[in-house]
């Protein structure tokens, strides 16, 4: 089965060249000029497996897309390489705080870019099985259910827990800030602090047993969950 690439960019020809050469590589492409239409597209349910998306737009800064798709439990997962002429350090930072997983600046290789696309599908991908569970390792996670098992044992975590170890094994081996687990589980709420989220990967670390070491800390970063076996 096909995998789909939304590509977001407002110039035509840079649209088409990523396009033609994404479709060449055997993906389906979704192209968008605007943000709108690609936002209005997600919030139906209506998910690619990866999105290419230009930090320049017309109608809202790519950062603040890649916000809101990270802020969404249905979108947190979804895979963003950000496409740029902003070269600068500053906005490659700022992208890649936002949640993006890659960062390819214009002019760039289309070839490079569809390695990058694959490169990041392979790195993001968790095994879903056919009852919707997700399978990384040891570790299965049920998310109707918020069961979790480890080697077929069950594990007792509290929702929340849960809910951060559900969006750390949809993207595995991407890196997750603190600021952004904590925008994605509390919206903001106040006196809710980063320090919140260390203690809830601890007592995940502690109930996981043999598999803690999935859960790793990226200094300075946040956290990311990588399969061990």
């Amino acid at each position: 089965m096909k995998q789909t690439v939304a590509v977001l960019d407002d110039e035509p020809d840079i649209l088409e060249l990523v396009s033609l050469h994404l479709e060449r590589a055997g993906f389906d492409v979704l192209g968008f000029h605007e943000a709108a239409p690609l936002v209005l597209l997600l919030q139906e349910g209506e998910v690619p497996d990866l999105l290419v998306l230009d930090l320049m737009l017309p109608d809202m800064h790519g950062t603040e897309v890649c916000r809101l798709i990270r802020s969404d439990p249905a979108t947190a997962g979804l895979p963003i390489i950000m496409l740029t002429a902003l070269a600068d350090e500053p906005e490659r930072i700022a992208g890649l705080e936002t949640g993006a997983d890659d960062y390819v600046t214009k002019p760039f290789s289309p070839r490079e870019l569809v390695a990058r696309v694959k490169a990041v599908l392979r790195r993001t991908s968790a095994s879903r099985r056919e009852d919707g569970a997700i399978e990384l390792g040891s570790l299965v996670l049920h998310p109707e259910s918020y069961r979790a098992e480890v080697d077929g044992v069950p594990v007792e975590l509290t929702t929340t827990e849960f809910r951060i170890l559900l969006m750390l094994a949809g993207s595995p081996g991407r890196v997750f800030s603190r600021a952004l687990i904590l925008e994605n589980l509390w919206h903001g709420e106040k006196f809710v602090f980063e320090r919140t989220v260390d203690v809830h990967i601890r007592h995940i670390r502690e109930k996981l047993g043999a598999a803690a070491g999935m859960i790793a800390n990226v200094r300075g970063a946040g956290y990311r969950l990588e399969d061990l076996d």
